[in-house]
């Protein structure tokens, strides 16, 4: 890990609140919300690494 990300109160009860409903929507499982959410980062990983990748000049 690059960085190290400090919350302050609010923005904890915040992120909290978003964990407990995204694994709500799973039913309460939360090793299949861990795996769904490591499979999106890695989808929203790869679409980063695309555009930053250097473009070809096209002839």
């Amino acid at each position: 890990m690059d960085q190290i990300v400090t919350l302050d109160s609010r923005q904890e009860a915040a992120l909290q609140a978003v964990a407990d409903k995204f694994v709500a929507v799973h039913k309460g499982d939360v090793m299949k919300s861990l795996k769904e959410m490591i499979v999106l980062n890695g989808r929203l990983q790869e679409q980063l690494d695309a555009r930053s990748a250097p473009r070809r000049a096209t002839r």
